[in-house]
């Protein structure tokens, strides 16, 4: 279980952040940080954690508490507080849905469509010029990439961004308007239809365009991102959310 547990060194930068956010410090609150790590990571249900971590439904119910509350956003906008902004990346991935995601009593997609790859969702990604991720949108598997896309770029891009560098599915007036309007330059491909071409494109920077493909490659890591089992939308948010502040950890 050593894998799916926080070194010393990486439990004390969370508990600072989680104090700074006003998560008491109960006797149990490092176990149960670690259990909702270990239920991303192996991908488990609530009801299947070890009975090491504690009664699951205790862990559970601070989990929901803490979504409900907005801690997990809090958490992810403190540990990405400095990423480097110089070049932005921006791309979508789709996930699979899992048969016991499906049914949400609230009677909503919750985020949940039906694409080629069958009932799925799609993670919306902006990483930083390290690879790191900074923003995620979550919508249903069907969405095109690129309707996300102004939502992320507004929530990420500061004064100090060159470029925001992204696919030719992202190829559109609107984005590429959005990106000049606040300084930066779109590192994005034109469709093969386009009366325009590509030879101003940076194209050296156009190819570091993998490192949010990289980005999207560890977070799959965690067996509960690779596959959604979450019904709610706010679940498998918060679970993602969590997923990118553990990368962080040993970056802060």
């Amino acid at each position: 279980m050593t894998r799916t547990m926080l070194t010393d060194e990486q439990w004390k930068k969370l508990f600072y952040i989680l104090r700074q956010i006003n998560i008491y410090n109960k006797p149990n609150l490092r176990r149960t940080v670690e259990a909702m790590l270990y239920r991303i990571r192996i991908g488990c249900p609530w009801r299947d954690l070890p009975a090491y971590f504690g009664k699951w439904s205790a862990i559970y119910h601070q989990y929901r508490y803490w979504r409900k509350t907005g801690k997990w956003q809090q958490l992810m906008t403190i540990v990405t507080a400095d990423y480097d902004s110089e070049w932005l990346f921006i791309d979508g991935s789709v996930v699979k849905a899992h048969q016991h995601s499906i049914g949400a009593a609230s009677g909503c997609d919750e985020a949940i469509g039906t694409s080629v790859a069958g009932n799925s969702s799609k993670l919306h990604l902006m990483v930083d010029a390290c690879g790191n991720p900074v923003h995620v949108e979550l919508t249903g598997g069907q969405v095109h990439d690129s309707k996300m896309a102004n939502r992320l770029i507004k929530s990420t891009i500061k004064k100090e961004t060159k470029a925001v560098v992204a696919d030719r599915g992202y190829d559109s007036s609107n984005i590429r308007e959005c990106i000049f309007e606040h300084g930066a330059e779109s590192v994005i491909p034109v469709k093969s239809n386009s009366k325009s071409n590509n030879d101003t494109l940076d194209w050296y920077l156009y190819r570091c365009r993998h490192l949010v493909e990289n980005a999207f490659a560890r977070l799959k890591h965690f067996r509960g991102i690779a596959t959604r089992y979450d019904k709610l939308k706010d679940s498998y948010e918060a679970a993602v959310i969590l997923a990118c502040v553990f990368i962080w950890l040993p970056l802060i």
